[in-house]
């Protein structure tokens, strides 16, 4: 069964703090979902779908519902890492089409800067039986050692370049001083970047993401709950999801699992690459964005270093405007999932809501990209393709 045109993002909300020292994560949740409700001109007794994630406090879905008051249908409480929300967004719309609900809501949260918390320079908490951890945490393997080995194979194969990869940071960084929340709104340039301490080679620190706390929500509704609503609504075209692990050591670190989600997506959508007007790609590190950018086509495999040199990412100015918030590497990265903030700035632009100094003109189709998990190891991808109602 296809999704395309079967349901719709009527309300969206990201959180506006960096640092929840003093909110709690159940409260972030009942924040966002107010707030997300709130911009869909709907209450929580419409509310008949749940969505969340691991991270969700006490017993996740069950303990968010009693917290919040909720009485529903239907609950889904899923984990890809960052490309949680985006696919969650594709059940939802299946969950409508079926007859399972019609008003659903997607949360996220998380507060890693208020918990001080290390990000991706130390050993992952995973429990003592996950299967990887014996064979890889005595190498020290940790998640931006993993994604610089990501890099320098990209750069070893493709002749990519360090100030190719600052360009990246470099597109967010201008997107961001027009973000009166983004936690880093200073512009920054590629000899800014290079000069940067050296975290994991050839990684700086202006090429990894920042850590932040917040969160997000959006509302997914039926067609028909849409058509009576009063503020603009985006419909879900097309959506892929994807996993690529290790595959027993015979790994290509060169490619991800977008490869595979984006082309279930656009297929879905009817469209191609060339027919969208903005994209929203997870940005964890700079080499995350360029690996994405060849993977869902906008580029052939090798091509994306020049691709997104010279501003190719800056609204305005480069071929294709990606991250206009300022993403993940310059505005929010809660949680360490920047999944839900990517689908949000999508829903903006679309709406026309945009920064008036990044929003593009007459967008009418926005992509969706995120990834969960380890570019250097396993990941989960997926790919939401939206259309301006």
């Amino acid at each position: 069964m296809s999704i395309r045109n079967q349901a719709c993002i009527a309300g969206i909300y990201e959180h506006p703090t960096r640092n929840a020292k003093d909110i709690s994560l159940a409260a972030l949740h009942g924040d966002v979902i107010a707030g997300a409700l709130a911009d869909a001109g709907l209450g929580k007794d419409d509310v008949d779908g749940f969505f969340c994630d691991s991270d969700a406090p006490g017993l996740g879905a069950l303990s968010m519902l009693d917290y919040l008051g909720l009485s529903v249908r239907h609950v889904e409480a899923s984990e890809s890492g960052g490309a949680t929300y985006l696919s969650q967004v594709a059940h939802a719309a299946e969950a409508i089409a079926a007859g399972k609900m019609k008003v659903a809501v997607i949360s996220m949260a998380g507060r890693p800067r208020a918990d001080a918390a290390a990000g991706g320079v130390a050993p992952r908490p995973f429990p003592p039986s996950t299967p990887d951890l014996q064979f890889e945490l005595p190498y020290g393997a940790e998640l931006v050692n993993e994604y610089a080995l990501a890099a320098m194979r990209h750069m070893h194969d493709f002749g990519t370049t360090a100030e190719q990869l600052a360009w990246v940071k470099v597109a967010a960084s201008h997107h961001a001083q027009h973000n009166p929340h983004a936690m880093l709104p200073k512009v920054v340039t590629v000899e800014e970047v290079l000069g940067s301490p050296m975290i994991a080679d050839p990684l700086h620190r202006m090429d990894c993401c920042i850590v932040s706390d917040g969160g997000g929500a959006i509302v997914v509704v039926s067609p028909d709950i849409a058509a009576g609503l009063k503020r603009p609504v985006v419909k879900v075209l097309g959506h892929g999801e994807a996993v690529k692990h290790q595959n027993g050591g015979r790994i290509d670190l060169t490619f991800s699992a977008a490869a595979f989600s984006g082309a279930d997506a656009f297929a879905e959508a009817g469209i191609v690459p060339s027919d969208i007007d903005y994209a929203s790609i997870y940005d964890s590190f700079t080499i995350t964005v360029i690996t994405q950018l060849e993977d869902l086509g906008f580029c052939a495999k090798g091509q994306g270093g020049r691709f997104v040199a010279d501003g190719g990412l800056i609204s305005g100015v480069g071929r294709l405007p990606v991250n206009t918030d300022g993403g993940g590497l310059c505005n929010n990265h809660p949680g360490y999932r920047g999944g839900m903030t990517k689908i949000i700035e999508a829903v903006r632009q679309l709406r026309g809501e945009a920064a008036p100094q990044v929003q593009v003109k007459d967008c009418r189709l926005a992509l969706a990209q995120a990834m969960g998990g380890s570019l250097g190891t396993r990941h989960a991808a997926a790919t939401l393709i939206l259309e301006r109602h």
